[in-house]
């Protein structure tokens, strides 16, 4: 393990973060309200501090990088970045217990939106806004900002392709051009231009340009973190339909919206997982309206609240307009399978993923054909692509880490006492990143009455499925901290 050099780069990553620290100083200063001035300006320091302290530490680190040093990287600095940006909540008084405060930005930068906050409307704007800011921020990416941006060293060519793997959710991660800082700079780029676009709808709608920002944050990070006690649920039905469209948008894979900037209009008709991704949202908001039918007074409300829900839930945002838990059990049903399904690859959602999802699918049907055929070679196609064996190879490990990680975490929170469905759907809403769950956890509760041991539980689930599992499993292995 080349300790020095992750040191430098969690160095560099906690620079970021101090820089970003920075409009919510300003914004609690413009609102005048020196306790929470103090508290950013205390953990801006404290952040800094650690950063000189961690590049001056790894300056003479040797530029060798490989696979290990790029997973433990992100894992890291994940957590670090975690630990300091949990400071301004504690240090202000918006959560005093640090647990919380940890919980709260953990499920922030994961983009979860599981808060143990039972009350918003009155904490400081500078607060709530380091907390929406934190979606946009872990919605892409802290490390693929940082690619984006400047060069992170290193000379092994693998290096940025190690971070970039580490950190990007889906299957298999590929260059949208040769160089993987340009590939982060178009990522990032379309990132910012579809949440500018997003503002400016939610202007149109009437909100005020704080509340529209902070939402868009929440909608493009697919976080899910609001401003109001009740969510989207007292905005304009046109917000709703604005917020609905860009969760949607902002859960297909990012490389589609290049194929179409260089209109490569056919790959995009021809994605497999795309169509899949459509489909089950379209499939989706059919069946519960169906089931809704009669739940509310117009068929146009209906499949207004049937079509946000599906959004939120499949594409893992978490934001809320109605209250989903006293739907019937066939429309709770769907929306439970949604959590496990999640997004697409390449996107800013969670989940299992869609391009996971049709791998898993695919590779079961040439299963049951070899057993059919036991002779008869048949290869595993995408997009008209096969796919290569060890792509296969990882799917089925992340399958089996998957189940076997959300297996444990619900039997640690049950003992808490709280109903199977409070346990299981708490895990599930925090290992695929959602927010709201059932019951206890349903979108009018929060996290708050779970105890300090349960919390710590869904914050290690939260980061391991932000992270796609290996990036924070590494982190308990031997072999990751023995020197080459």
């Amino acid at each position: 393990m080349n300790y020095r050099m992750v040191g430098k780069f969690i160095g560099k990553i906690l620079m970021v973060e101090a820089v970003f620290m920075i409009p919510s100083l300003f914004l609690a200063l413009w609102d005048g309200e020196p306790e929470v001035v103090r508290a950013f300006a205390f953990s801006m320091a404290i952040t800094l501090v650690l950063s000189l302290f961690l590049s001056y530490w790894g300056r003479s680190s040797q530029n060798k990088f490989y696979a290990k040093e790029g997973l433990a990287c992100v894992g890291l600095s994940w957590i670090v970045m975690s630990l300091v940006g949990c400071l301004p909540f504690w240090f202000s008084g918006a959560i005093p217990n640090f647990v919380d405060a940890f919980f709260e930005i953990v499920s922030g930068f994961t983009t979860t939106g599981a808060s143990i906050m039972p009350y918003v409307e009155g904490v400081s704007r500078g607060i709530l806004y380091w907390r929406s800011f934190s979606h946009w921020l872990g919605g892409m990416g802290v490390l693929v900002f940082l690619l984006a941006i400047s060069s992170v060293g290193g000379t092994d060519n693998g290096f940025t392709m190690h971070l970039l793997r580490a950190e990007s959710p889906g299957p298999n991660v590929g260059k949208l051009v040769p160089k993987m800082k340009q590939t982060a700079s178009i990522l990032y780029r379309l990132y910012i231009v579809l949440t500018i676009v997003n503002v400016i709808f939610l202007l149109l709608g009437g909100m005020s340009l704080f509340e529209a920002i902070c939402t868009a944050f929440g909608t493009a990070g697919t976080g899910g973190f609001g401003i109001r006690n009740d969510s989207i649920a007292g905005y304009s039905p046109y917000i709703q339909n604005v917020c609905t469209v860009f969760m949607l948008l902002f859960g297909v894979n990012f490389s589609c919206y290049y194929l179409l900037i260089i209109r490569q209009f056919k790959s995009v008709l021809k994605d497999e997982e795309l169509r899949l991704y459509l489909g089950i949202v379209a499939g989706s908001i059919l069946l519960i309206t169906l089931n809704l039918k009669g739940f509310y007074s117009t068929l146009g409300e209906t499949v207004r609240h049937a079509a946000f829900q599906v959004a939120t839930i499949v594409t893992t945002t978490g934001f809320a307009t109605v209250d989903f838990d006293l739907w019937p059990g066939f429309s709770k049903a769907i929306l439970l399978m949604l959590m496990i399904i999640g997004a697409s690859a390449g996107s800013t959602g969670g989940g299992f993923k869609c391009g996971r999802v049709l791998l898993v699918i695919k590779s079961l049907r040439r299963s049951v054909h070899q057993v059919v055929r036991p002779k008869h070679v048949e290869v595993v196609r995408v997009n008209g692509e096969p796919v290569d064996e060890k792509v296969l190879q990882s799917t089925n490990a992340y399958l089996a880490a998957y189940c076997l990680i959300i297996a444990c975490s619900f039997l640690l929170v049950s003992v808490d006492g709280h109903s199977i469905t409070t346990n299981l759907s708490a895990v599930l809403a925090c290992f695929n990143n959602i927010g709201p769950g059932f019951e206890l956890v349903g979108p009018t509760c929060n996290y708050a009455a779970y105890s300090t041991f349960s919390k710590l539980v869904l914050i290690l689930d939260m980061l391991a499925g932000r992270l796609e599992i290996f990036p924070v499993l590494i982190l308990f292995s031997r072999t990751t901290w023995r020197r080459r």
